[in-house]
């Protein structure tokens, strides 16, 4: 896959992402299913900025995990987490529009320390951490809507709440 096809996918992910957040109530940021889950304002800010995240990261040959925090903060309300994932949006298709084809094609390092953990082309992590794992907690964050009894929207076809595939009467 080339940078040009991951972007349009990109884009229409984002979408997809913003109507899943656009569910996520705002009086429910501390709650969380379990007292090891993330809270419900933690994992929607996650969601909103993986992907920017992980153009930053990988704007540079390797990136060193052990100098870095994995937990995630708690934003302060909704407009916080819609304003991360639009700057998210934007460091991709920054990121994405920035990268030669032969540095999209090199290889990036996760390191720990100078312990090389794993070295694949930059577009497998993008593929990868970015896209693969931002799917990955948007599932995540759908479940704990339907946990609230918040309706799920449509992801990838019809939820139980919502079908984009139904005649509308009248």
């Amino acid at each position: 896959m080339d940078k040009l096809e991951m972007l349009t996918e990109f884009n229409q992910e984002a979408v997809t992402t913003k109507r899943v957040l656009e569910r996520v109530p705002a009086d429910k940021l501390g709650w969380r299913p379990h007292e090891r889950s993330m809270s419900l304002g933690q994992l929607a800010l996650h969601v909103a900025t993986i992907p920017g995240g992980i153009a930053r990261i990988t704007k540079t040959d390797a990136f060193d995990v052990s100098n870095n925090s994995f937990t995630p903060p708690t934003p302060k309300n909704m407009e916080e987490v819609h304003a991360a994932l639009e700057q998210s949006v934007r460091g991709v298709e920054e990121t994405f529009k920035e990268t030669t084809a032969e540095a999209a094609q090199a290889n990036w390092h996760l390191m720990v320390g100078d312990k090389e953990l794993f070295s694949i082309p930059r577009v497998n992590a993008w593929r990868s951490l970015m896209l693969n794992h931002w799917y990955h907690h948007r599932g995540q964050l759908a479940v704990y809507l339907r946990l609230l009894d918040v309706p799920v929207p449509s992801i990838y076809g019809p939820s139980a709440d919502e079908n984009p595939f139904a005649r509308k009467e009248g």
